[in-house]
């Protein structure tokens, strides 16, 4: 999206179907890994798009519960969470170093990436299995969130990331998914939600109150379904409001 002043990225790999027609749309990816959805065929096809539209490459694991799409956090241990996560970027850098690419960013998935917000030995349990990509990549996390805090004490980059299409609650928390109101697919409302993130640094969250959080990155879920024209829109109208993410 050239132009654009802030990164937009989207989820993909995740069995929509619809990634070519969005990759001309945003600037970075978060490819599912295999934990919650994709497999080493979707990966490849998702690291292809993005060399060609020049997106930036995050990986996206998850727990590993294909059954419910990584939205439920999993009753599991240590080990097999942290052995998984490693599996599932072990797989992914490996179709990145045959496909001759740099990995950006990590991103973690769904019930994985909304516990770790409030979470601290959780986030812990992720850096830890995440390590020795800390020197190569950001890590796109929510503002002030445990897992922020976290990395930015272990050393790691992060990037504050916000969803355009997602409503919040006063916490910072994203509305349940089992609500009407969770989702903004209105392209218009989709975007006054952005600007007013941007330019403000602070939410609008569904009480009608404003939350500081900073915007690095913002995220339309792949599998929202005005995605693409919702990713359109701001294309056409994001640059034209001369906006740049405050600090």
């Amino acid at each position: 999206m050239k132009g654009v002043p802030i990164d937009i990225n989207c989820d993909v790999g995740e069995g929509m179907g619809n990634e070519a027609m969005l990759f001309p749309y945003i600037t970075s990816c978060n490819i599912a890994c295999g934990g919650h959805a994709g497999d080493k065929n979707a990966m490849k096809h998702m690291v292809q798009l993005a060399k060609r539209y020049n997106v930036k490459i995050g990986a996206h694991p998850s727990y590993p519960d294909r059954e419910n799409f990584g939205r439920e956090a999993l009753t599991i241990s240590t080990e097999a969470l942290q052995r998984s996560i490693k599996e599932q970027l072990g797989e992914f850098n490996a179709i990145l170093r045959e496909e001759r690419v740099q990995l950006h960013h990590i991103k973690a998935h769904g019930a994985l990436y909304n516990k770790m917000v409030k979470d601290r030995a959780l986030s812990s349990l992720f850096l830890e299995a995440i390590k020795m990509y800390q020197n190569q990549v950001f890590l796109y996390v929510p503002y002030a969130s445990e897992i922020s805090i976290e990395a930015k004490e272990r050393g790691f980059k992060i990037k504050n990331e916000v969803f355009g299409d997602r409503n919040y609650n006063v916490d910072l928390s994203l509305v349940s998914r089992t609500m009407e109101n969770a989702l903004i697919k209105d392209p218009k409302k989709v975007l006054a939600h952005v600007l007013h993130i941007i330019k403000t640094n602070t939410v609008k969250t569904i009480a009608d109150k404003k939350i500081r959080t900073l915007a690095d990155t913002v995220c339309i879920h792949g599998d929202t379904s005005t995605a693409l024209e919702i990713l359109m829109y701001l294309s056409k109208e994001l640059p034209n409001h001369q906006v740049q993410p405050k600090k």
